[in-house]
């Protein structure tokens, strides 16, 4: 995706006067929405009115935030979801000195992992980075404008935090990633003596949990993979329609969803019990935890020489729950025995 400038009314107007009333918001909808779809150039648009003008209607950041979410995630290619280009494209866009612009912006962002199918993990990144620098260095958009106390997680911290993790699984992968596993424990590290919101204990303990024992069943889409099913789904492209029938559309659908060849199958019972019994085997193993995570645990756990209350509630959690604990996790867990 090529950055473009915008052009036109009734964004020029807008800046020209620095502040956006309800009735802007109005014919900014009416602008971006005339044709039914949002263009490159008026998105352009809605971010520049967006980073000129601080003092915005109530109706502004809704309206602002669902047309650039529809360009990026709907409109543009692969639909449904959020591709390296456009992501890469965003985080350039709303990226200033290492961090977003607005808040607003930052609702784009979160919103665009939210709503799409799958997108690149370095977006969500991108999105636990702001977060972090918030707690640590008590600047930032996590609170559009409240102020933050520094080395501090309130609430509104906890709840972007858990959108975010949530988020960046897309399409029904929760996994917690080691990357994004590392973030919450310099989070946690640099915030053991604060005060913090009540609900950080128990996402915390259970973010981390996730990433040591739960096993992802969901393989990302490609790029490739993505573009093929919308175009077979728009115009049927690459489909033989010459020798069309019900089975030869089934089978075709089959394979862009990934069923394989279940149906159809006279074993069709046999077969998802087989399948049942391979989820159930990998999630008993994923509950193992394997050395390599018992040994970056021992080395994140502790470093200050104290188990801080945060960090004794994850070892019970993994006592009870975790199934066969690798030695070198033994002396921690007789600590809080």
């Amino acid at each position: 995706m090529s950055v473009t400038s915008f052009a036109g009314e009734p964004f020029a107007s807008i800046l020209n006067k620095g502040f956006v009333d309800e009735q802007d918001v109005l014919d900014m909808r009416r602008a971006v929405w005339k044709d039914g779809a949002v263009s490159i150039d008026e998105a352009e648009g809605l971010f520049a009115v967006d980073e000129a003008c601080p003092e915005r209607h109530e109706t502004w950041a809704p309206m602002f935030v669902e047309a650039v979410v529809e360009l990026l995630v709907n409109q543009l290619p692969p639909r449904g979801y959020l591709g390296e280009e456009n992501a890469r494209w965003l985080m350039e866009r709303i990226e200033q000195d290492g961090h977003v612009k607005t808040a607003t912006e930052l609702e784009v962002l979160v919103r665009c992992l939210e709503a799409s199918r799958a997108a690149p993990r370095p977006l969500a990144m991108f999105a636990l980075g702001e977060v972090e620098h918030a707690v640590l260095h008590g600047t930032g958009l996590t609170r559009a404008g409240e102020a933050l106390t520094p080395g501090v997680i309130g609430e509104p911290e906890v709840k972007l935090l858990r959108r975010v993790l949530y988020a960046a699984g897309g399409d029904g992968n929760i996994a917690i990633t080691k990357p994004e596993a590392e973030v919450l424990f310099n989070l946690n590290d640099a915030t053991a003596h604060a005060e913090n919101h009540p609900s950080w204990s128990d996402l915390f303990v259970k973010a981390i949990a996730n990433y040591l024992m739960f096993v992802s069943h969901y393989e990302p889409v490609s790029r490739a993979d993505a573009l093929r099913r919308d175009r077979w789904l728009t115009d049927g492209e690459g489909i033989d329609w010459s020798s069309w029938s019900v089975g030869g559309v089934l089978r075709e659908l089959r394979g862009l969803m990934g069923v394989g060849d279940f149906f159809g199958s006279s074993d069709l019972q046999k077969r998802w019990e087989e399948k049942n019994r391979e989820v159930a085997a990998q999630t008993a193993e994923a509950e193992k935890i394997t050395a390599d995570e018992a040994a970056w645990l021992a080395d994140r756990i502790g470093r200050d020489g104290r188990l801080h209350p945060n960090e004794q509630a994850l070892l019970a959690f993994l006592r009870e729950e975790a199934v066969n604990l690798p030695p070198v996790l033994q002396p921690l867990l007789r600590r809080v025995a």
